[in-house]
């Protein structure tokens, strides 16, 4: 059995922690004069995935530590996968959103990973997807938001046979049924986060890397939608020249000959060779950002992940990880310094496209300092170059919360019908990105409680 999708703190939605504003994850000021419903919600269209930019060679030494490996460190004997055409079926109660979604990530599984994968209306399927409430998924993993189990189709199945070898990972020797529990009262987003990492480890690897910038293959939970580089990886993981029960070995004789013929821009692209993540960092990053901690227990882990990245000498997107999460602690009791944790992991996410959408997350925070200084200027320049990001990673919670500060920023500078648009415009994928009414009129208050204008005029 597999542990997915802990629930680290999103990285978009504890924004209003760091600004000298209330704390309250549901602000009590009236939200825009909004006096009924919202627009309705707003869905991604074409996806545009980009090519993976790293080596074939770090690609090679990846698919071997992701298809080998289970995140808890246990190494596995052989490659498992499925062998043949795949079918997928839903059952329980799924929400509205979820067919298109799943349509859509079917068909990007054919055309990108080149996987014979397809829906089933009704009756057995390789792969179940079964709809369910997040009270339901939590009796089983309190800690996750939606997991993966082979050789059941139902939770009651998986019920009866929890902690036995036949729902365990570590003794798979062959993919024919597998279940995916997701929940089907979370927002639109949550759900088709869930669909795609959890889909994509039902077909291909087990483990996480957080080395992986560019990755659902990775537990920092940035990307929630396959990369060009997840998608590079689960085309080499059913590529006809391997199949289930090779050895590491086997697989490792193969795979550089594989990338070579499906992505061949990959052999001009110089190896990075980033040292692996040891359990200590990974540990604490999760004690720092996951459930169960306290406060003060968080910013310890936190400062130890930023020691632990510092002695390893790290200079790539971890150490900037690391700030980053020491940034997002300090917010409620140090704000300058958390400004100071926000810069440095900007500096050290660097210019790659593959921290593009890293960027973006640390620009909404250092643009909400700006507007919350009363610098509305400054952070029209912070936001503006990751709004597309947002959109092409189709993050539609961030993309919301990027808008919200885009448009409080352009009040700020006098363009007061423009902001009013963007905000508007804003809610839509609002309603995707955070779900129901309130969390998106929540989201609004939190926003605009940081221009000091509204302040002043004590209300929004």
């Amino acid at each position: 059995m597999r542990r997915t999708r802990r629930l680290l703190l999103p990285l978009y939605l504890m924004l209003g922690a760091c600004m000298p504003v209330s704390h309250s994850d549901t602000p009590t000021r009236a939200a825009n004069n909004i006096e009924s419903g919202l627009p309705p919600m707003k869905v991604f269209s074409v996806p545009r995935p980009q090519a993976p930019v790293a080596s074939n060679s770090d690609m090679a030494r990846d698919f071997l530590d992701l298809a080998f490996s289970l995140e808890s460190g246990r190494t596995l004997s052989t490659l498992t996968r499925f062998e043949g055409p795949i079918t997928v079926t839903v059952t329980g109660a799924p929400p509205p959103s979820l067919g298109s979604d799943l349509t859509r990530l079917l068909h990007r599984l054919r055309n990108e990973a080149g996987i014979n994968i397809s829906a089933k209306s009704g009756g057995p399927a390789n792969i179940t997807i079964q709809a369910v409430t997040r009270a339901d998924i939590r009796k089983y993993l309190p800690q996750a938001a939606c997991f993966v189990v082979p050789n059941v189709s139902s939770l009651a199945e998986y019920k009866a046979h929890r902690r036995t070898p036949k729902t365990s990972w570590s003794r798979l020797t062959k993919r024919e049924k597998l279940a995916i529990f997701i929940p089907n009262d979370a927002s639109a987003q949550e759900i088709r986060d869930c669909l795609h990492e959890e889909l994509a480890q039902a077909l291909g690897p087990l483990n996480d890397l957080y080395r992986l910038p560019d990755s659902v293959f990775n537990d920092d939970n940035v990307h929630t939608v396959l990369t060009g580089y997840d998608m590079t990886v689960l085309r080499a993981y059913y590529d006809p020249s391997l199949k289930t029960g090779m050895t590491r070995s086997e697989v490792a004789d193969r795979i550089p000959g594989i990338l070579a013929r499906i992505n061949p821009q990959g052999q001009n692209v110089a190896p990075r060779r980033l040292n692996k993540t040891p359990r200590v960092w990974i540990d604490a990053v999760q004690t720092a950002l996951g459930p169960g901690a306290n406060p003060a227990q968080r910013r310890q882990s936190a400062t130890e992940a930023l020691q632990v990245a510092q002695a390893m000498g790290w200079r790539d997107h971890r150490l900037a990880f690391s700030h980053y999460a020491m940034g997002r602690l300090l917010q409620a009791v140090d704000p300058e310094s958390a400004q100071d944790h926000f810069v440095l992991s900007q500096r050290y996410f660097g210019s790659s496209r593959d921290t593009a959408l890293h960027r973006a997350y640390v620009a909404s925070q250092l643009s909400a300092y700006a507007i919350s200084a009363g610098r509305g200027d400054d952070a029209l320049y912070l936001l503006t170059p990751h709004l597309d990001t947002a959109m092409r990673h189709e993050n539609a919670a961030l993309l919301a919360t990027l808008m919200m500060l885009r448009a409080e920023a352009l009040e700020m500078t006098g363009r007061t019908t423009e902001g009013r648009q963007v905000r508007l415009d804003s809610l839509g994928w609002a309603r995707y990105g955070f779900g129901s009414d309130w969390a998106v009129r929540a989201k609004l208050r939190e926003i605009g409680s940081l221009n000091p204008i509204r302040r002043r005029n004590g209300g929004l």
